[in-house]
């Protein structure tokens, strides 16, 4: 009886060691993340607290709103480990906004990836692209694996779940936001993450931290009753080392 009332965990509790994160926002200035330097230190000093061990940052690449390029992301990265201390090993690759943009970018090489040819994607919040199957295709021919950032936070796959099915058999990789298994994103997005933990579709996790209020989020308690399988995912990450 005394197990049924154990409180859930929180997640920095879950945490395995040796975390590799693979999704995060944290270079200066050229997204919606860190703005300084000294923003960039703060969110580097508190993820080592948490006990990451590797970063992977991935700044917004978003046609006429984040016009990243790979050398935009690399002079950032240069910036940051020429001026701070760095708690740990960082590299730096992208997340893309799924468009015909990074069809032609895939297409000439010109994607920044997270190893290898293992790309991060997001879709848009509003409503998937009408040619997503069809751009999910195009990337693979290029010679890309795709990792779609935060399946869980697309409402409109929510009230049809077999997308998700359908998603995985193009090819998709998931990458759980940590951040949604506290409610962060709010209590669909939450439901969505517990469903497809309990179906074992997540292949990857990431952070996903932008700023202070994001770390502050990982001493709340997740709310479902996935903690063990959350930390496995966790330990995937392993495979960027």
């Amino acid at each position: 009886m005394l197990s049924f009332f154990k409180s859930r965990p929180k997640l920095a509790e879950l945490i395995p060691s040796g975390y590799v994160d693979i999704h995060s926002h944290i270079l200066p200035g050229i997204d919606d993340g860190a703005s300084t330097l000294n923003d960039t230190q703060f969110l580097l000093e508190e993820m080592k607290q948490l006990g990451f061990t590797k970063v992977t940052t991935t700044p917004h690449t978003m046609n006429n709103v984040w016009d990243n390029t790979p050398k935009t992301i690399e002079n950032a990265l240069t910036k940051v480990k020429s001026n701070l201390a760095l708690p740990f090993e960082i590299q730096a690759a992208s997340e893309y906004l799924l468009d015909e943009s990074v069809i032609t970018k895939a297409k000439n090489k010109e994607l920044l990836t997270l190893k290898g040819n293992f790309v991060l994607v997001e879709l848009s919040y509003l409503n998937a692209p009408f040619q997503l199957y069809d751009f999910l295709y195009q990337l693979q021919l290029s010679g890309y694996h795709v990792v779609l950032a935060h399946p869980e936070r697309y409402s409109y796959f929510h009230s049809n779940k077999k997308e998700y099915q359908k998603l995985k058999k193009a090819g998709c990789l998931f990458q759980l936001n940590l951040l949604s298994t506290v409610g962060y994103y709010g209590k669909d997005a939450a439901d969505i993450a517990n469903y497809l933990l309990k179906k074992e579709m997540y292949d990857f996790t990431g952070s996903d931290i932008h700023h202070k209020n994001h770390i502050k989020a990982f001493q709340s308690k997740i709310v479902g009753n996935n903690g063990e399988r959350i930390t496995e995912i966790m330990k995937k990450n392993s495979f960027f080392k």
